[in-house]
């Protein structure tokens, strides 16, 4: 039975589940490399390691939510030797298809079981504990993933075959660029236009080309309101990645390509920390 948790990455994904899992009765060791956004969730009664290797001795799970593969790679290569014999690893960053290939040759190599398990949601379905889990791994493990996913999701999507989970959710990603990148032109193209822009979210509310996405997207760029769901940086790597698998499959991606165009414009004006909606800075007719 899984009851110890060592969670590398605690950020605006990784804190708010270390926290639920904490809540949940597992007991659970944190470390991040920034030591105050770690320290803050002593509160909560976890354990603060001081290295990815003290968090993960002796740990049943290991949960890797960090920015990109690099830093994964750099913590695995510290937290791996340290797990015992048939400890699992939940991977469930967004590293892309070879990274997540990568990743889990180092779990072999170490005599670990590997589940590729990046998650669809941000800040608040992280807090509340609704994130979507899309995992892949061997179903031997499944029924020990299960607690900790019901935990920190509403539900868990198994993929098998293909790209698998972390090609499915480089395939959302693509779907969410798209979105916020529309919002973001329409609101643009109506203050360009001397129009109220609000009047654009009036205009498809309740109809069928209406999302919950666009109002919430909509209305922050209205406001300027940036406050951070997902980073604009984050956004941005993303996006890397799925053009990466896009050229390994041999799909043409030109939404995504202008996309990551303006996503990288707007990290270049300095709102790479601030949310992905961000973006609209690359298309605002005041820039």
């Amino acid at each position: 039975m899984t009851s110890t948790i060592a969670v590398l990455g605690t950020g605006t994904m990784g804190g708010p589940m270390a926290r639920n899992l904490a809540a949940a009765g597992f007991t659970v060791r944190a470390w991040n490399r920034t030591r105050d956004k770690v320290e803050a969730l002593a509160s909560d009664g976890i354990r603060i390691a001081g290295s990815p290797a003290t968090a993960a001795a002796g740990a049943d799970v290991l949960i890797t939510m960090l920015f990109d593969v690099a830093a994964v790679r750099e913590v695995a290569h510290e937290a791996l030797p340290a797990l015992p014999a048939g400890a699992l690893w939940l991977q469930m960053s967004t590293v892309g298809v070879a990274g997540t290939r990568e990743l889990a040759a180092l779990a072999r190599a170490h005599d670990v079981a590997f589940v590729d398990a990046p998650v669809l949601g941000t800040r608040a379905p992280a807090v509340n504990g609704t994130l979507v889990v899309v995992a892949s791994g061997d179903p031997a493990v499944r029924e020990r993933c299960a607690p900790v996913f019901d935990v920190v999701g509403s539900r868990t999507l198994w993929v098998d075959g293909g790209a698998g989970a972390s090609g499915l959710k480089l395939v959302v990603n693509s779907w969410v660029a798209a979105l916020i990148e529309g919002i973001a032109e329409a609101v643009a193209l109506a203050e360009a236009s001397g129009l109220d822009a609000a009047l654009f979210l009036e205009a498809i509310k309740g109809g069928p080309t209406d999302t919950p996405y666009a109002q919430i997207k909509g209305s922050a760029m209205l406001a300027r309101d940036f406050t951070t769901s997902f980073s604009l940086a984050g956004a941005l790597k993303d996006t890397g990645l799925i053009l990466e698998l896009a050229e390994e499959v041999g799909v043409e991606m030109a939404v995504t390509s202008a996309v990551r165009r303006h996503m990288a414009l707007a990290v270049e004006m300095g709102h790479g920390d601030e949310d992905m909606g961000a973006t609209y800075y690359a298309h605002a007719p005041n820039r």
